[in-house]
């Protein structure tokens, strides 16, 4: 299978993208596209030793920058590396693309290039997330920030789709964020929302609040991409300070550091289960084909699991299966 890489996304790149490949190369067998400016990544990859018989460069002479304009720079930046990498893919070249580069040009490039699936008006990003239950997905986080209600019926199929194929679950639930569980709660475009849900064959447990975003009251939260972002920012800050006060407070006196130290296993499982690098990237749902989308801050673990995550999403057919939820949708 062929993944090809925005070498110049993100915070950390090219550094981080190009050890991410690396580790995807020798760890998950997948064949690495990298595409960006090649003497670049030409001098990151020769820090890694030996020739990679499954990793090639592709040149891209341009780069869209995180503070970048989305849609304007995918117009002007044509060689850009976002531009090239989703253009591989239309043409096949690739099974897949990862990005931890400027999302909104991201999701323009491939929307432009790659087109939406069958029945599907808008794309939406799936953001999985740890609950007490185990994982669940919230979508959108940031595609589309002024939706129609049909396009979060559109994201709640996605997300049950998601969910079953990716995360395994049976029958997943599926909610929409509200600002109370009550039918009569929100506004008219949550109501007509929760109306097209209900009619659905989805498991629509109906409107969920706050705390079930990780009481795991809930498989696949569906919101609209202004309000799902607004949770994606604050979960991170929360789980970053957490983190933080939890450790100044460990550390406060011999009885703390003590106590830290026989919890320490524990504490280390939690670090694990709150850390986004674990989960690698978010699917980029309802375009036809398959991409990633890499947190800006991704580290060359993230990469590397992202690369997994692409792999899986097209081993499933999870976009075939999406068109066959629609077709089958009685709306």
């Amino acid at each position: 299978m062929k993944i090809v890489l925005d070498g110049m996304g993100g915070d950390n790149a090219p550094g981080a993208t190009v050890e991410g490949a690396v580790m995807a190369a020798k760890e998950l067998g997948a064949h690495i596209i990298i595409v960006g400016v090649k003497d670049v990544l030409e001098r990151e990859l020769s820090k890694h030793g030996s020739h990679f018989s499954n990793i090639e460069l592709h040149h891209a002479s341009e780069t869209i920058d995180m503070h970048d304009p989305p849609a304007a720079s995918v117009r002007k930046k044509k060689d850009s590396s976002i531009n090239i990498a989703a253009k591989l893919v239309k043409e096949g070249k690739a099974d897949a693309m990862v990005s931890a580069g400027n999302t909104g040009a991201v999701v323009c490039a491939t929307t432009l290039y790659l087109r939406l699936l069958k029945g599907i008006e808008r794309p939406g990003i799936g953001i999985v997330f740890p609950s007490l239950k185990g994982a669940s997905l919230i979508i959108d986080v940031g595609a589309n920030i002024d939706p129609k209600p049909i396009h979060l019926y559109q994201y709640a199929v996605m997300g049950d789709v998601y969910s079953r194929a990716i995360l395994k679950k049976f029958n997943p639930t599926v909610g929409l964020l509200n600002i109370g569980q009550e039918e009569s709660k929100g506004t008219d475009f949550t109501k007509k929302a929760y109306n097209l849900c209900s009619r659905s064959r989805l498991n629509f447990i109906g409107n969920v609040e706050g705390p079930d975003l990780f009481n795991g009251r809930c498989d696949v939260i569906v919101c609209d991409g202004f309000v799902g972002n607004v949770v994606l920012k604050v979960s991170e800050s929360l789980a970053e300070n957490l983190s933080a006060l939890l450790k100044r407070e460990l550390g406060v006196n011999f009885f703390t550091r003590i106590g830290a130290l026989f919890s320490k296993s524990a504490l280390m499982a939690m670090k694990r289960e709150m850390d986004y690098t674990e989960y690698g990237g978010a699917p980029l749902l309802g375009i036809d084909g398959t991409c990633i989308i890499c947190h800006g801050r991704s580290t060359a673990k993230a990469i590397k699991n992202a690369v997994k995550v692409a792999m899986e999403f097209v081993d499933y057919q999870v976009n075939q299966t999406i068109v066959d939820s629609v077709n089958r949708s009685n709306l």
